[in-house]
């Protein structure tokens, strides 16, 4: 499917003009939006707007790395939605001229829909025409990034329960797995944010967009990625403290149980001792023919085994 917007250069705004009916030369710039194209409407970027090869290549070509690449006057930018479930990157391609600016992607995005319904609604309020192609171009990035934030607030909101909640649980290996997985998720999401902010510090700090007029927009949106960045490493040290938390409580508990079984093997040795020489074959033995040789010694053991747990209560053995 392809979207167009054309601004005249009386400053209407025309929506939903086929590009075959289109005569760029009539209009101060125009936006068309490739979602989810047919083979025939992507071979539009060569054969309508004569875009560089390499670029449409790296359109039809996924999943790129977030880049910025310059074609003449033509700068074409890979850009990465994020997946609202898998939290997997998602490409988005732009070309931006002073004259247009063309969007593609192969999935629907609702990031681009909310991108779509800003610049029309600036455009019928009669403002978008001081602001171009790149003001467009602004406005599909800072959407993106904003889906960013609700992946991360939740992952966080996870934590913190995670974390309030910890000791109350009974099972070790359910939290490690809780953690893990969201170790895992926070890992996605850096591929996804860290590209992006190294993109964005590139189109800031490019000497070809230094004088653009929306300069300052563009900073706005790496500043953004910056907070994303600093919290998803601040979250994953969380997860760290967590995993080490968890792995130390275990090791205690793993210790409290040894020593039980070490104090519990430690009063049987004598008594083992005990019924290990009584039941030697031996013909002549004299505690055998003792009327009361085996009530002295059932209270010979008994005696041994409350002596040795009165002395490892008195030494704390048992806490």
């Amino acid at each position: 499917m392809i979207r167009t917007l054309a601004v005249t250069k009386n400053h209407e705004v025309i929506t939903g003009l086929p590009l075959d009916q289109m005569d760029r030369n009539e209009y101060e710039w125009i936006w068309a939006d490739f979602s989810g194209p047919t083979p025939e409407e992507a071979n539009l970027l060569d054969a309508y707007f004569h875009f560089h090869p390499l670029a449409v290549e790296d359109c039809l070509h996924t999943l790129q790395r977030p880049k910025l690449d310059y074609y003449d006057e033509t700068q074409f930018f890979v850009l990465h939605a994020l997946h609202p479930d898998t939290l997997e990157a998602v490409e988005v391609d732009i070309f931006l001229s002073p004259s247009c600016i063309v969007s593609f992607h192969q999935d629907h995005l609702q990031e681009m829909d909310d991108a779509w319904e800003r610049v029309t609604a600036i455009a019928r309020g009669g403002s978008l025409a001081r602001f171009g192609p790149s003001f467009t171009a602004y406005t599909i990035m800072d959407k993106l990034v904003d889906q960013y934030f609700p992946a991360l607030f939740a992952i966080e909101d996870e934590l913190g329960e995670l974390e309030s909640q910890g000791e109350e649980r009974d099972s070790i290996e359910d939290m490690m797995n809780q953690v893990f997985a969201l170790r895992s998720r926070l890992l996605r999401l850096r591929r996804t944010v860290v590209p992006m902010r190294d993109l964005l510090y590139r189109i800031v700090n490019s000497q070809h967009l230094e004088k653009h007029a929306h300069h300052a927009y563009f900073s706005d949106i790496y500043d953004h990625l910056l907070k994303l960045t600093d919290m998803i490493e601040a979250d994953r040290e969380m997860t760290s403290d967590l995993r080490d938390s968890y792995i130390s409580l275990n090791s205690n508990r793993m210790n409290n149980i040894m020593k039980t079984l070490t104090v519990i093997t430690t009063i049987f040795m004598p008594l083992t001792l005990i019924a290990g020489i009584y039941g030697m074959n031996f013909e002549v033995m004299p505690e055998l023919g003792w009327r009361y040789g085996y009530l002295f010694v059932l209270l010979l053991m008994l005696s041994l085994a409350g002596s040795m747990v009165l002395l490892f209560v008195r030494r704390g053995w048992f806490k």
